[in-house]
This record gives C-alpha cells, structure tokens and sequence, in this order.
C-alpha cells in the first residue's frame, strides 16, 4: 500500500427494488441502455483521471444500487480503464457489492474474471420473517447458498447484516450472529437499524407503525455484538465493522482516513487534493440527468468546491473518530493544514477524557469502547 490511500468510487444505481429502509440513491428501471451507460462511467472517468494524474489507485469499489446487476463485460472495461488511466497497487483492492439472489449468484465467476476480487453480499439477515420485513427479495437459504459460492471464488468477501430490528431479542440477535459466524470469511459488517428520512420505515414510523428496541436494548445489542465477534477473532476496526487483521475494507479505510478517492455515476461524491487543497465533488443525481450531462459534456459534476482547513478538520474528525485506531495526528494535520490538538477545543476534549469517552496520546485521539457505543454524542461535543 502507498502511504496514503487513493480510492475509485463507481456508482452503480439500479436495483430489483426498493428497500423500506434504504435512503441511497438507487433507483428500479425496468430497462437501461448498458452500452450507454458504460460510455458515461468511462467517460467521467477520463475526466478525472485527466485531473488526478500520477495517482495510485488502492481501491475500487463498484457501489449501489445493486452493481451486480450490470454486466461482467461493462466491470471489466471500467476496469480496464482506471489501468489505463492510473497506476494500479500491488494489491489493489476491487470490491463489488451483489445480492444474494440466485440469477447473481451465477455470475460471481465472471466478475472474478472482469477483475473484481472482494466481494460484498447484501444478507441483512439470517431469518426469513426478518428478511421479509427488510423488503429483500431472498429467503435464508438463498443467503446463505450466496455466502458460500461468493467463498469459493473469492479470497475475500463480506456480507453485511442489520440489527435492532423491531421485536429482536438479544438472545435471538447472538443466535443469528453465531450462525453468520459459521459462514463467514475475515469481514463482516453489522448495522444498527436506523430510521431514515424519506423511506418507507420513516413513513411507517411517523404513522405509529413501527417501533424499534428502546435505547436499553439497542446498547446491550451493540455490546453483545462486539464482544462476540471480538471472540470469535473479527474484531472492530470500524463502529458497524469488524475484521481479521488484514482483511478490513482498504476503501472504506481511504474514507474514513480522509484520504482522496474519484466518484463517478449518478450521486457519487469524491473528495480530491488538487494542486495541494482538498476539493469536494458531487456528480448529479438523478439517473437520467446525469446520463444527459455524462454523454454531452463528459463528466456530469452537479457541485465542485474547496474545503476550507476547518471544514476539512470537521470532516476528518467526523470519519476518524469511527474507527478503532482513532486520528493520526501527523496524517490530520498533513491532510487538513490544521494541528489536530488546535482542531479540536481543549476544554471539550479534556471533558470527554474524563469521562472516559475518548483516550489521547501524543499521535493522536479515538474514541474509547464506551466513547463508541455513543459515538454521535461524541462527536457532536467534539466537532462543536
């Protein structure tokens, strides 16, 4: 790996359907043109490329919506062209996200062979009353039949699961949890169900219709899911992920690390140092605006603008605060020109010591096991 990430983001925005919880920008269309759409992701990509010269890219991660619905051959050309375009590590990391659907299923070896060599499956769950709540179109068997396919051609893959879900015991949610341990690899992602604006669970909870566990509960669950999977030797290394040293996900690290990545496709966000001051661009969002703009002119960049030394230090305190190994104070300072101890107020920071929510040494500040389970509180105290 270089010393600082550089990361790749291809947004990839359709799907089957729409979850009831899910608030990113995916869209259902019952027909596409993949050619074009191909076209418009190489397109954006020259044009970032042309900006971004002498980068290594690290990581690529194909992103959704559901990106194993698109075509192995449209992978492996937008693959072909970050070669083409950038230097390639060593030990590029290329992730896709899939469902665990039969007809997807099917196609994990040609992905394997269009170049893609990590896997992530969107389960969310082990039970089948569950997974019909959460909207998804596959049973358990169907879930864990994927697992184990994406096990056989993949060195490397992850499936991401959803907790807190209404009625859940804790007894129930270790049940589940040491069954997923049976299946999986050396990652797995956990999410804490959350409420988001504008989705049909936000409508249904409004309405009185549906009620998660009370704060009580939820904590035991995030307690009881990080000491188990500590235990079973994945432990976090990201507030909803866990991993065996040296399987954490290299591109969601350059995130969380605030290093610079590209995003390309319809919403897509990226975060770039040009000419030594860090850019945030956002691509346009609705599918097929961003189509129109992407074949016409090349790139379809709804909003470019710099980030200011506080506004980077808000950011980067924001994504390393989530992880386990906290801030770098040397890479902070590097990346947003201000010393982490100036960033961050004193008296606030010294607050937060002492109630044991955060821990500093002279490299750096993270949040405490504690600070984690209530990390937004956190957060919010420090980035004030």
């Amino acid at each position: 790996m270089t010393r600082d990430g550089f990361g790749i983001y291809v947004h990839w925005p359709f799907c089957r359907s729409k979850c009831p919880y899910c608030d990113f920008n995916s869209h259902v269309r019952e027909r596409h043109d993949e050619e074009a759409w191909r076209g418009a992701l190489l397109a954006e990509l020259d044009h970032f490329a042309a900006r971004t010269p002498g980068r290594t890219v690290t990581s690529v991660f194909f992103g959704g919506g559901t990106p194993s619905l698109m075509e192995p051959a449209s992978a492996a050309a937008i693959l072909e062209r970050i070669a083409q375009r950038w230097t390639l590590a060593g030990d590029v990391e290329i992730t896709l996200e899939a469902n665990p659907n039969s007809a997807e299923v099917t196609r994990f070896a040609a992905f394997r062979t269009a170049g893609i060599n990590r896997l992530s499956i969107g389960v969310q769950a082990l039970d089948d009353q569950a997974l019909r709540f959460l909207g998804r179109g596959h049973n358990a068997g169907e879930a864990r039949a994927a697992i184990e396919a994406a096990s056989r051609v993949f060195d490397r893959y992850s499936f991401d699961l959803i907790y807190a879900r209404p009625g859940q015991t804790q007894a129930a949610w270790e049940s589940e949890l040491r069954a997923a341990l049976t299946l999986a690899g050396g990652h797995l992602s956990v999410y804490q169900l959350t409420i988001e604006p504008g989705t049909a669970f936000h409508a249904a909870h409004e309405r009185g219709d549906l009620a998660l566990p009370g704060p009580h509960l939820a904590a035991d669950l995030f307690e009881a899911t990080h000491a188990l999977l500590a235990d079973a030797g994945l432990p976090l290394y990201e507030v909803s992920n866990h991993a065996r040293p040296g399987h954490e996900c290299r591109h969601n690290l350059v995130y969380w690390r605030y290093e610079d990545y590209v995003g390309v496709g319809p919403g897509a966000h990226g975060r770039l140092t040009i000419d030594g001051r860090k850019i945030a661009t956002r691509q346009e969002r609705a599918p097929e605006t961003w189509m129109a703009r992407a074949s016409r002119e090349g790139h379809a960049t709804a909003e470019e603008a710099p980030i200011d030394a506080a506004s980077a230090a808000q950011e980067a305190l924001l994504m390393g605060l989530r992880l386990a190994e906290g801030i770098e104070a040397a890479r902070f300072e590097r990346q947003t020109g201000l010393p982490l101890e100036q960033a961050v107020d004193a008296s606030r920071r010294r607050k937060l010591v002492a109630a044991g929510l955060v821990a500093e040494a002279s490299q750096g500040l993270r949040a405490t096991p504690a600070g984690l389970r209530v990390l937004n509180s956190v957060i919010a105290e420090l980035a004030a």
